[in-house]
């Protein structure tokens, strides 16, 4: 089994950060979802600050609609992080986005994370767990108390075995937003150049990609709606707080 140390060097993740933010217009005109402002500062610096302080050292950001306004603010390096960025031309989902992001990566096995979600996950222990099982894919999964929204996964020793539909209220288990993936997982499939990473290949291949769920008990918050990027601001702040406050 890999060691920690050599686990840490082959950490590496592509953030999806070119979401339209459209359902967020009414309150964060104009920028690209991962820049909606959480107490002055840019969600995507906080989802950053936790690949930081994983021990991540090259991060892709997979971005699109006004990909500018992200790479204005934040460069090629933010703290310890190598910046690169994978700018689609086009919208080509997640699943395109991430396919075309992947051409930038070196690890065998790759983080993604989306721009618009923040989950408390322990990285090493994912990548660890991916490891020992020799998974090709691993998806970060919470509880949450309605599901509805979000459509509750089935799950059964630690496994993925299907997907419930959206509305269906009530508690449940749920895709956190975080995946850990082989580099060459989209082979063997035929996709299309525009794909929905979690509807077109995610669900309808759920039996032979057999996805690891790795649980976790931290916080979840998609900043995708008005209410939600709202309540965003108080748990997050402290945060940020501590952050600001440790230099």
């Amino acid at each position: 089994m890999p060691t920690a140390t050599h686990l840490e060097d082959r950490m590496q993740a592509i953030v999806l950060a070119g979401g339209l933010g459209t359902r967020l217009r009414t309150v964060v005109p104009d920028l690209p979802k991962p820049m909606a402002p959480i107490r002055g500062k840019p969600f995507l610096s906080i989802l950053l600050d936790d690949l930081v302080t994983a021990g991540f050292s090259n991060v892709i950001l997979a971005v699109g609609y006004r990909h500018e306004a992200i790479r204005d603010y934040f460069g090629d390096r933010y703290k310890s992080l190598r910046l690169d960025y994978s700018v689609e031309s086009e919208p080509l989902g997640t699943g395109g986005a991430i396919w075309l992001a992947l051409a930038q990566t070196t690890a065998p096995h790759v983080f993604v994370v989306n721009g618009d979600t923040y989950l408390e996950l322990d990285y090493q222990s994912m990548l660890a767990f991916h490891h020992e099982a020799n998974a090709t894919l691993t998806v970060a999964v919470c509880s949450v108390p309605d599901a509805g929204r979000y459509g509750a996964l089935d799950i059964e020793r630690n496994r993925i075995r299907g997907f419930s539909e959206k509305g269906r209220s009530g508690p449940g288990i749920i895709n956190g937003g975080v995946y850990l993936l082989s580099r060459d997982l989209f082979n063997g499939y035929a996709l299309p150049t525009v794909f929905s990473f979690e509807t077109d290949l995610l669900a309808p291949h759920v039996g032979t990609l057999r996805p690891l769920a790795f649980q976790t008990a931290g916080t979840f918050i998609d900043i995708g709606v008005p209410k939600d990027y709202a309540r965003a601001q108080d748990v997050l702040s402290p945060r940020l707080e501590r952050r600001d406050g440790g230099g």
